[in-house]
C-alpha cells in the first residue's frame, strides 16, 4: 500500500522560506513520477513542481520558477520542495502525489495521479 506523508507546512511572511517533505512508502516501482500540487480555496488544482525518479527530470510551473526547488533523497525515500521568496499567492494546501503510467512529466502533472498524501497547509502573509 502506497503512502505519502507530507510535512513542513506553516505560516510565514512574504519573502520567507519553507521546506516541504513527502515521505514515500510502499511503492514497489523504482521509476515513477512524483510531484507537488497545490490548491487554494476557489481555485483549480495546480501542478507546482514534479520529478521523474528514473532520470531526475524536473518540471516547474511558471509561477514558481526561480523560487521553488524540487529534490529527492532516494536513500530516505523522501521528496522535498524548497520554497523561497514566498508570496501571498503561494498560500494553498500543498499535496504530494505519485504515479507511474504516464508518457511524460507534463502528462502526469496534467492528469490525476493515483496516490496522494493528506496535504500540508502553507500560508503566506503580506
Amino acid at each position: 500500500q502506497v503512502q505519502l506523508v507530507e510535512s513542513g507546512g506553516g505560516s510565514v511572511q512574504a519573502g520567507g522560506s519553507l521546506r516541504l517533505s513527502c515521505a514515500v512508502s510502499g511503492y514497489t516501482y523504482s521509476n515513477y513520477y512524483i510531484a507537488w500540487f497545490r490548491q487554494a480555496p476557489g481555485k483549480e488544482r495546480e501542478g507546482v513542481a514534479g520529478i521523474y525518479t528514473r532520470d531526475g527530470t524536473t518540471y516547474y510551473a511558471d509561477s514558481v520558477k526561480g523560487r521553488f526547488t524540487i529534490s529527492q533523497d532516494n536513500a530516505k525515500n523522501t521528496l522535498y520542495l524548497q520554497m523561497n521568496n514566498l508570496k501571498p499567492e503561494d498560500t494553498a494546501m500543498y499535496y504530494c502525489a505519485a504515479g507511474k503510467w504516464y508518457t511524460s512529466l507534463g502528462a502526469f502533472l496534467s492528469g490525476t495521479p493515483a496516490h496522494w498524501g493528506q496535504g500540508t497547509q502553507v500560508t503566506v502573509s503580506s
